[in-house]
């Protein structure tokens, strides 16, 4: 009888957060580990799967079809997990009123499952979430209509924490190459966008001519513009449609991108325990310890 080989729940810990944070250098940083235990992990990962989980891409790493299938396992069973752990905190009878509101990009991606397991977990609290640009939601926290807030970059608010920061990569079709002396065609939001500014930056840096062909204020929007091929947009890697790629800066023709903050807003009154437990989970979810 062959017994079933158990994954290690740190180990896929581990391969979430390099994933999430898209470098496992960081990855060391964040779990405090050294950068060689967390090659030993990996490997580990790849044997107790029995496949291999990782290919070169350019100078860092890709996952392989099996890489993204356990992937998808390992999010379930770090959130199950999770979840058992939070149901275990003995505030099930938790009740109140949570009012956040937070970009598209996580609103799209892993903060419905959260949203979810959160309402198993404290059934008495109702949550009202909203999505809107980041402007619009610091103000709306100003005002004292949202009791949390995350933006990409914090919106020029003094009191605004900046929890993460992720890498802002170039977003297009498969073998996007920019043509040399031709104006990039970009597409984003229109002003003010974190995300925009930061690549007119790069782009003026480096005297690539460009011209804004697409503004939406929805991110489907985006998406949809890239995919019928009329430019590249900007964003990170959380996110992107299965059909497009986040290209190499070298290969693409395009300049390097730098960093953006993620900033959580909060409301001047006294947070009550519902609002702290979310805010709690959020954290734990966009800096994975």
């Amino acid at each position: 009888m062959v017994l079933p080989v158990n994954l290690d729940m740190d180990v896929l810990r581990t391969f979430v957060t390099g994933v999430n944070l898209g470098s496992f250098a960081k990855a060391a940083n964040r779990l405090g580990r050294s950068p060689s235990a967390i090659s030993l992990q990996l490997r580990k990962l790849e044997e107790q799967a029995g496949q291999t989980l990782f290919q070169k891409q350019g100078r860092g790493l890709a996952l392989t079809e099996a890489g993204n299938i356990i992937l998808g396992y390992a999010r379930r069973i770090l959130d199950l997990n999770d979840e058992a752990r939070s149901a275990m905190t003995g505030l099930s009878a938790m009740q109140g009123w949570v009012r956040i509101g937070l970009p598209q990009d996580f609103a799209e991606t892993w903060f419905p499952g959260l949203l979810g397991r959160f309402s198993r977990a404290y059934p008495m609290v109702r949550v009202e979430a909203r999505v809107d640009r980041g402007s619009a939601l610091a103000e709306a926290v100003q005002r004292g209509e949202l009791d949390l807030a995350l933006t990409w970059g914090s919106m020029a608010d003094a009191h605004a924490e900046i929890i993460a920061t992720r890498p802002v990569v170039w977003i297009g079709p498969d073998g996007f190459r920019r043509n040399e002396g031709e104006t990039l065609p970009l597409i984003a939001f229109d002003s003010p966008c974190a995300f925009r500014s930061a690549g007119l930056e790069a782009l003026d840096r480096q005297r690539i001519e460009w011209r804004h062909v697409f503004a939406s204020p929805s991110l489907g929007g985006l998406w949809a513009a890239v995919t019928a091929g009329l430019g590249v947009t900007l964003r990170t890697a959380e996110g992107v449609p299965p059909h497009l790629r986040v290209l190499d800066p070298a290969a693409s023709g395009l300049p390097a991108l730098g960093d953006i903050e993620l900033a959580l807003h909060r409301s001047g009154s006294d947070q009550s325990s519902a609002i702290a437990r979310l805010q709690a989970l959020l954290i734990e979810a966009i800096t994975p310890s």
